[in-house]
């Protein structure tokens, strides 16, 4: 019978402090327990994945979202406990609904269309807390993301894990 491979942790407090969000703090053990590495069906767990892949590829900065930032304390574990190194971190918010779920196909989130590209790229760098000017309202995709390249502000991103999209403009 197949059994998953699990990582013993300890329970002393890991801390890392987030670009975004701040202070994590997370005692792996009374929090999460031993997690998953190798799963019963033998595939790799996202754990493992990441880490490994992170080292693999030399990344410095890791950004996501803010609705991941509960598992980044046991890539930390598993970075130190194979002597690799530890990225930055900035979890950024996420887009919720009114009930303040993550919007997503599982909440039923309307797909984007192909042919809003421009208005929803705009949208989304509101979002994110740029000040996009108001003339790059008709502009096509290529246009805004030359003036997001140039003009992007990490300090202007909000410093929350979600915001309700209805709150935007």
């Amino acid at each position: 019978m197949a059994r998953a491979w699990r990582l013993r942790v300890n329970d002393e407090a890991l801390a890392f402090v987030d670009r975004l969000q701040g202070q994590v703090v997370q005692h792996l053990a009374s929090d999460v327990g031993d997690f998953v590495l190798r799963r019963a069906d033998g595939l790799f767990a996202y754990q493992l994945a990441v880490a490994v892949d992170d080292e693999f590829q030399a990344i410095s900065d890791v950004v996501r979202g803010a609705d991941l930032l509960t598992f980044t304390p046991r890539q930390i574990w598993l970075q130190r406990c194979l002597a690799y190194a530890t990225p930055r971190y900035a979890h950024l918010p996420v887009a919720s609904n009114a009930a303040g779920e993550k919007l997503s196909k599982q909440t039923l989130a309307p797909a984007l269309a192909r042919e809003q590209a421009g208005p929803t790229l705009l949208r989304a760098l509101a979002f994110l807390g740029q000040a996009v000017p108001a003339e790059l309202a008709p502009a096509p995709p290529a246009e805004i993301w030359a003036w997001a390249h140039a003009h992007w502000s990490f300090d202007a991103i909000p410093r929350r894990s979600s915001i309700p999209l209805a709150t935007l403009p």
